[in-house]
Parts: C-alpha cells; structure tokens; sequence
C-alpha cells in the first residue's frame, strides 16, 4: 500500500485584508503545476494523483507559498481517497463525464 497512487483533493482558503484571495489560490496551483505530478483543477479544489506521501509534501509546500506570498491565515481542506488493495486514478472515476 506504501507505493499505491491514491487522489488527493486540496483546498486552500486564504485570508488577507490586502491581497486578493484568487491570485494567493493561484500561487497554490503554481506549486502544484512545478511537482509535474498529475492534477485538475475544480472550482473548489485541486485533486492531485499520486504516492500519499508526495501529495502530502507538496500540500504542505502550496500552504506555505501562500503564507509566504501574505496571507494572514489559511484554511487547508484535504480529502484523500485511498485503497488498501489497489492505485485509484482520477481517470477511472471521471472518464465518462469529460467532454471532447
């Protein structure tokens, strides 16, 4: 199970008086985006697909960007969906729903 792929849904909830909240999610997503592990981006969250332990890392390292780029607080809002027996991919869950 160590090594299984499980996805990952990420929320940040910044908080600042002086800086737009949407430019501060976006340094969030900019973390993301730089770990070159696979994403998509929903209008209430990010879910990313990989090992726990990466996604865990890389969770933390977007909260701490958006702290260091001002916001005053963050809220973190993490879902995981994980399997003892088998990788879960975003794909398999979605597949019929995209559009061409």
């Amino acid at each position: 199970m160590k090594d299984q792929i499980v996805n990952l849904g990420l929320q940040i909830v910044p908080r600042s008086k002086e800086i737009d909240s949407y430019s501060l999610v976006d340094i969030a997503i900019e973390v993301i985006k730089k770990s070159g592990i696979p994403y998509e981006v929903t209008p209430f969250e990010t879910v990313m697909e990989g090992p726990q332990v990466q996604l865990m890392k890389i969770a933390s390292e977007a909260q701490e960007a958006v702290m260091n780029a001002g916001a005053e607080e963050v809220l973190v809002y993490i879902r995981i969906h994980a399997s003892s027996k088998r990788s879960i991919f975003m794909n398999e869950k979605v597949w019929k729903h995209k559009r061409d």
